[in-house]
């Protein structure tokens, strides 16, 4: 048995390809003993057949996109990064962090020092030889004092970065990280030649699997496949064509009449619709993207917790779930650990609709007749989650003004920057990850303002705590002071739910971000 696991490891790592591992593990007689999650569908099983131009349609482009990773901040760029570029580790399918760049990843044994030693010959699209110098150049991209990168938080445990050699790559930590690896995988950490100057991040110069011919922020990024790609059985497209089109309706139109191969985030109202369109089909996957409305806790009215705790109170989460999201989904719990991820706290009881108490919580705050303005946009569904909220909220006596603003330039403009306001997270594959960049004091993108000491140790002490119990216990702590003190409402995990040409095959799909965790171009290959 020890042949499977060594064969099912290289495979994950994708150091063998799908074929090689079917073919290997059928020929030692260990089919039936393979892991239900490697186990591979009959018409997806052929061997991946190289050719086509991939065009997908995706929601989150803006105008203000850069190619910069530390700028990264909605889909369509992420997704075109990776087309572009790749990182020391990546998460697969299962949320297992696998080397990437990297061919080992040594942990001292208080995994508070960790050696990764790169893959040798890899080359950037521009003839230069990935060396430790452009690993440690771009992690430190991220970490300068005036950096504003999503990933900034990520990085603080990081004390000292080195070079051991041309090829590895030494990192002591500020305290110990069982979890370190995943670190490296975020999509902002993606890997660029030393010294990448700011008019140059737009030519994506990378090791990726494609080549940038054209990007126009907001509208469109056109690549062709790496002809030295050095990762075998991807980048199976000739040609990649990503598409913002960032209304549903126009995105579905483009899906059903061939002018794109696959959409993301479908309108749950009319899927059913889609399910019985010829040519398409219907990909559904259980994630960790989840919607929210944060407050900013440093500004009246949300300073204060009770009012903080009415406005949770006020919202019928099973109703939203029902009518807008169709049953492709879970409630929220007001914190942003998905259930089915490793530390998820399933015992804190599930926050429900109690319009009495959210009266009574809004009087005792003295605000019941304070009209609240809730800026929301009519991407991602938003409206429809605010206008229900509104009808919930008046049951309770809470009135809200909706104030609605342009989709382009809504990550710029109003995230962040207005007191309270629609948003929608992708999650991580940590709770770590999670917590470290948007609640964690001072973090870069911590879009409540919300400081507490106490959640801070938490995630400091659980991130070094090698006892998985103990673990265990600190991060539900850090889900109910966010639950029950915390400046967001979390009112739903989300499915992705995405359609495609029924041309388009794949494997065993990732849950970490819309498109097979972002990785739809590398991973995926059309059937003729």
């Amino acid at each position: 048995m020890s042949q499977l696991k060594q064969l099912e490891s290289l495979f994950t790592q994708g150091k063998i390809t799908r074929r090689e591992f079917i073919g290997k593990v059928s020929a030692l007689g260990l089919a039936a003993a393979v892991s239900p999650a490697l186990s591979i569908l009959p018409a997806e099983a052929s061997a991946p057949k190289k050719g086509g131009r991939f065009r997908a349609g995706v929601s989150g482009f803006s105008t203000s996109d850069s190619l910069d990773p530390a700028t990264l901040n909605d889909l369509g760029n992420a997704m075109i990064n990776w087309q572009l570029r790749n990182n020391l580790v990546e998460t697969d399918h299962l949320g297992r962090a696998v080397p990437e760049l990297a061919e080992t990843i040594e942990p001292s044994p208080d995994a508070a020092k960790w050696v990764f030693r790169l893959r040798k010959g890899i080359e950037f699209h521009n003839g230069k030889t990935l060396e430790a110098e452009d690993v440690i150049w771009s992690v430190n991209h991220h970490r300068g004092k005036e950096s504003k990168s999503g990933a900034k938080a990520l990085l603080d445990q990081i004390g000292d970065i080195r070079a051991n050699g041309k090829n590895t790559v030494i990192f002591k930590l500020k305290g110990r990280n069982a979890d370190f690896p995943y670190i490296l995988s975020d999509y902002h950490l993606s890997i660029s030649p030393a010294g990448t100057g700011k008019t140059d991040w737009n030519k994506g110069i990378g090791t990726g699997g494609y080549l940038l011919k054209d990007f126009e922020p907001g509208v469109r990024a056109f690549t062709v496949r790496n002809p030295n790609y050095w990762k075998q059985g991807r980048a199976h497209f000739d040609e990649v064509e990503t598409l913002g089109i960032s209304d549903v309706n126009a995105r579905t139109n483009a899906l059903k009449t061939g002018r794109i191969d696959w959409m993301n985030r479908c309108d749950l109202k009319t899927v059913h619709l889609l399910k019985s369109a010829p040519g398409i089909r219907i990909i559904r996957v259980a994630g960790m993207r989840h919607f929210t409305m944060p407050m900013l806790t440093d500004l009246p009215p949300y300073n204060n917790n009770d009012v903080r705790l009415a406005l949770k109170h006020a919202i019928d989460r099973d109703q939203i779930l029902k009518l807008v999201f169709r049953g492709y989904g879970t409630p929220g719990n007001d914190h942003p650990i998905a259930p089915g991820q490793r530390f998820y706290a399933a015992d804190l009881p599930q926050r429900r609709y109690d319009p009495d108490k959210a009266r009574f919580l809004m009087k005792k705050a003295g605000l019941q007749n304070h009209t609240f303005k809730l800026h929301t946009s009519t991407f991602n569904g938003f409206t429809d989650h605010a206008l229900l909220y509104k009808q919930h909220a008046a049951r309770a006596g809470i009135s809200i003004d909706l104030v609605h603003e342009p989709a382009d330039g809504y990550w710029a403009n109003v995230w962040m920057k207005k007191p309270w306001a629609s948003c929608t997270w992708n999650g991580r594959v940590t709770a770590d990850a999670m917590l470290s960049v948007a609640y964690k004091s001072g973090a870069p993108w911590n879009d409540t303002h919300f400081q507490n000491e106490h959640l801070d140790r938490l995630i400091m002490e659980a991130r070094s705590e090698l006892d998985e119990n103990r673990r265990r216990e600190m991060y539900r702590e850090c889900q109910k002071i966010l639950r029950d003190q915390g400046g967001v409402i979390v009112y739903a995990f989300k499915d992705h739910v995405e359609a495609a040409s029924d041309k388009v095959r794949y494997g065993n799909l990732a849950g970490n971000f819309d498109g097979d965790g972002y990785k739809a171009a590398e991973r995926w290959w059309f059937s003729s």
